[in-house]
């Protein structure tokens, strides 16, 4: 609820009962006097040192007139100049009297200049342009001029025997002036008739716009007139003479002066629901009174009754806020509750309660996360968690409260078909207890998609370790062999290990990661299945990664445990060559698995195994591990051999006993010695410097 509309609510029963009568804000500074006289003096002016802004703003209040007159002190000593008639803080203007004396001469159409009114030059006050009008009396051409520059005139004719009231061309004469003026000079010409002895007088000065002369005398007199007129004067301030933290901005189209500069002057206002004077502290007071309200809501005295009532007015819309801000609340909170429950049914959550409680020994190994835990963790999936974008979601880092670094996978929109696979599946990997496969700790169903959470694996995956050149980490044919060996372990305990056997589908450089210690941790189950133990195969619709996809499999859409034989072949071929499973040429696409294939064929396949390799690998290791991922790509899947043979081969490299695992690969009967086992005859050691392409591949959890 807005803030200032409740505040509102809170003041209307205070505000029906204030004293109409309340006296208005005082204008001078606190414990100043206020006036002399009938003037209201405010601050900056004030009647002593104390109580004004300095000594320009000083005014003197002398007494011996009835009523007190009040004088600007700095002006007191130039005759009757500075008598003081109002002052305004909203205008900051101050109309003082001005003496007016004719000039009185003894011939005809003679110039003159004198100087007129008071000289304010260093005073911080101005003749007002806006408030002030030129004014000439008498007969002849009157100007207004400041250093030789005529600023306004006008011109007044005689007419002998005629008085009149105003100021219209006859005898008198009047112009606005354009500039704020600290001095200027009156220029006159007389043109009127000389009779005898009589002199001519002529009067030019600035005066208040508002000021009409009760008459204009004829301007053949025998002696010179004296009367004083008003004029108003801009005061203005500087930034430096103001108390802190007053709202006041600079306005510099306050004074303009005729030489096209500005004088930089300050001018403070009241903030709004506010009056008084701001400029001192504490100057600007609440309104005291609402004056659009009904007038029967006036009241002159407020009684105790009204007092307390409006008491209770008060403590009422205050517990009709509460009351309200509990409300929502409470419906927030229900609305939340029955959206992830809505989630949690929607996103199979029932159907995994079940499957838990029907196996107690999943219940210790698979959590069920609450969408506030993983928030917290994500801190609110920010972006700056994200570890990497996939095909099946997005996956951010993570911390639990124990400490725990995970990652939590954000998942696509779950087709509500595919729900029993989903929650099987998850069953499934929860139950999967191997040291190079991620663990999924668990999930939270009550969020819009799921949320998988798994184990956090440090290293980022093999195919950043292989493919990034400026990798400054040696990464040597041992550790390779190893890695080969670790996932291939992996897959075997996948196949035929587990309950149910489990067919990864999209095995790739990029699924497999590295923790702490550079071992392979098989990771990305999104598009995994598990199979019935009598069943051979899968039939799915195509999925899976180009490049790593079994062509059998592409043809088919029958998916068997050797597809993922094919795809672990193409991830020992990267290991061996350095190279991406497709490369781009100038011309073409070039698959991995097929030049590898075509390079073992053709007794060539030195030419593709990388370099450092073949500088440091034992010529006999790195011909078994050729030829087994050369058996991995056999186009004829029931040929592959199974990972569990895969793994025991490389065992037995990493054993040094190669041979064995040559001997093991013979292929089935039709197939020639020649073609089916890599002979150390057919490979020649070479030092070409085959160069591997690069491509930096950042993603912890990369999925297609």
């Amino acid at each position: 609820m807005n803030l200032e509309f409740v505040c509102l609510l809170l003041l209307l029963p205070w505000l029906m009962v204030v004293d109409q009568s309340t006296a208005a804000t005082s204008l001078a500074k606190p414990g100043c006097e206020e006036g002399c006289g009938n003037l209201t003096i405010p601050y900056p002016f004030g009647l002593s040192v104390s109580c004004s802004l300095n000594s320009w703003y000083l005014i003197k209040c002398n007494r011996s007139y009835s009523p007190p007159k009040a004088f600007l002190n700095s002006f007191l000593q130039k005759q009757l100049q500075g008598e003081v008639k109002s002052v305004s803080v909203e205008n900051q203007t101050i109309t003082t009297l001005l003496l007016i004396i004719n000039y009185c001469n003894g011939t005809d159409q003679e110039s003159r200049i004198i100087t007129r009114g008071t000289n304010l030059s260093g005073s911080p006050f101005y003749y007002s342009k806006d408030r002030n009008k030129w004014m000439f009396v008498g007969s002849g051409n009157g100007l207004v001029t400041q250093k030789e520059n005529v600023l306004s005139g006008c011109t007044s004719i005689c007419t002998e025997g005629t008085t009149l009231t105003g100021c219209y061309g006859i005898n008198c004469c009047q112009s606005l002036v354009p500039f704020d003026l600290s001095l200027y000079k009156a220029n006159f010409t007389n043109m009127g008739i000389q009779q005898g002895a009589n002199r001519i007088c002529n009067a030019a000065f600035l005066v208040d716009q508002t000021w009409v002369p009760d008459k204009v005398a004829e301007p053949i007199v025998a002696e010179p007139i004296v009367f004083l007129a008003p004029v108003v004067w801009l005061w203005t301030l500087k930034s430096k003479e103001l108390e802190a933290g007053l709202l006041c901005e600079k306005s510099e189209a306050a004074v303009k002066l005729e030489n096209g500069t500005s004088v930089a002057n300050l001018q403070c206002r009241c903030g709004p629901g506010t009056q008084g004077n701001p400029y001192f502290f504490n100057g600007c007071q609440a309104i005291q009174r609402c004056t659009n309200c009904i007038d029967v809501l006036y009241y002159s005295k407020p009684s105790s009754t009204i007092i307390l009532l409006s008491v209770f007015i008060s403590i009422g819309v205050l517990l009709m806020l509460f009351g309200s801000y509990l409300l929502y609340r409470t419906f927030k909170r229900r609305r939340n509750k029955r959206q992830k429950q809505m989630f949690f049914k929607r996103n199979g959550g029932l159907l995994l309660q079940q499957q838990l409680s029907s196996n107690e020994g999943i219940i210790d190994k698979a959590k069920l996360f609450t969408a506030k835990e993983l928030e917290k963790a994500t801190d609110h999936f920010n972006e700056n968690r994200i570890l990497g974008r996939g095909g099946q979601g997005t996956v951010y880092k993570g911390m639990l409260p124990d400490g725990n670094i995970v990652a939590v996978k954000k998942s696509k929109l779950v087709d509500e078909n595919q729900l029993d696979r989903f929650i099987n599946e998850v069953v499934i990997l929860s139950q999967i207890n191997h040291r190079n496969v991620v663990k999924l700790l668990g999930c939270c169903l009550e969020t819009e998609v799921p949320l998988l959470v798994y184990e956090f694996i440090i290293n980022g995956t093999l195919y950043s370790l292989i493919h990034n050149e400026n990798n400054e980490f040696p990464f040597s044919w041992s550790m390779r062999l190893r890695i080969a060996t670790e996932v291939a372990g992996s897959l075997a305990y996948l196949h035929s290990a587990t309950s149910v056997p489990i067919y990864h589908r999209d095995i790739k450089s990029s699924n497999i990661l590295l923790d702490e210690k550079y071992r392979a941790k098989v990771s990305d189950f999104g598009t995994s299945r598990s199979i019935a133990i009598d069943q051979t195969h899968l039939t799915t619709g195509v999925q899976g990664t180009f490049g790593y996809l079994d062509p059998e499999y592409f043809q088919s859409s029958q998916f068997t445990e050797k597809s993922d034989v094919y795809s672990f072949g193409v991830v020992l071929a990267e290991l061996l060559t350095g190279k991406k499973a497709i490369s781009t040429t100038t011309n073409e696409e070039r698959s991995l698995a097929t030049n590898f294939i075509s390079a073992t064929d053709g007794n060539h396949l030195d030419t593709i195994i990388q370099t450092e390799i073949s500088q440091e690998g034992r010529k006999e290791d790195i011909m078994a591990a050729a030829n087994i991922a050369y058996h991995c790509l056999n186009l004829n899947g029931k040929k592959r051999p199974t990972m569990k043979e895969v793994t025991t081969a490389l065992e037995a490299i990493r054993s040094n006993v190669p041979s064995a695992a040559v001997t093991n690969f013979q292929l089935e009967k039709g197939d020639t010695a020649e073609s089916s086992v890599i002979s150390e005859a057919n490979y020649t050691w070479t030092n070409t410097n085959s160069t591997s392409s690069s491509d930096i591949h950042p993603l912890l959890f990369e999925t297609s």
